[in-house]
């Protein structure tokens, strides 16, 4: 059996304004407008209402992974606090081009953000996703009730091997899990 290799990314750091991240920006509102059925303007307007300094270093950062020069896949990170005492990065703004998808972009995007996110000094990161969003996490029965707003954070903590789900602050949910990275850049 082949493998199905794919050219190398070369992922590089951008301002949230820089050229490069247009695509990753202009794209998320396309596909957010979709999803919550509102308009790719007021989309754009709300991806852009965070500070850039958010996701721009010590604290922060944007990537975008180019495959030829062009962008495909691209992602942030930034403070988000601290968690069982430990710092806590929020991932943000990931997203895969719909021409590159299904070919490992993605993983491999989370694998470099899960290491600059180390290097940031951060022992902890979490990612989130919105209402009518095709991803799926599983809270126990009657913990979350239709109608009403939750903080939910998920945490993964490979130095103990723990994976956690928090609900406005509470443990709801954990699980075990491998300690080394679930990604690495020779896959």
């Amino acid at each position: 059996m082949s493998e199905l290799r794919f050219a190398p990314l070369r992922f590089v750091e951008v301002h949230r304004d820089d050229e490069l991240a247009e695509p990753l920006i202009s794209e998320l509102a396309v596909e957010y407008a979709a999803r919550y059925d509102a308009t790719e303007a007021g989309m754009l307007k709300w991806l852009r209402g965070h500070p850039a300094e958010e996701f721009s270093p010590p604290d922060g950062g944007m990537l975008v992974g180019l495959l030829d020069g062009q962008p495909v896949t691209g992602g942030a990170f930034r403070r988000f606090g601290i968690v069982d005492g430990d710092d806590t990065a929020e991932l943000k703004r990931i997203w895969t081009d719909r021409r590159h998808r299904q070919r490992g972009y993605g993983r491999t995007l989370l694998a470099e953000l899960e290491t600059r996110i180390a290097a940031a000094g951060y022992r902890r990161a979490y990612l989130t996703t919105g209402d009518n969003s095709d991803q799926v996490v599983r809270s126990a029965d009657g913990s979350i009730v239709a109608g009403q707003w939750y903080d939910v954070a998920g945490v993964i903590d490979r130095s103990t091997g723990q994976m956690r789900l928090y609900i406005n602050g509470q443990l709801v949910q954990s699980a075990a899990l491998r300690t080394q990275s679930a990604i690495s850049n020779n896959q």
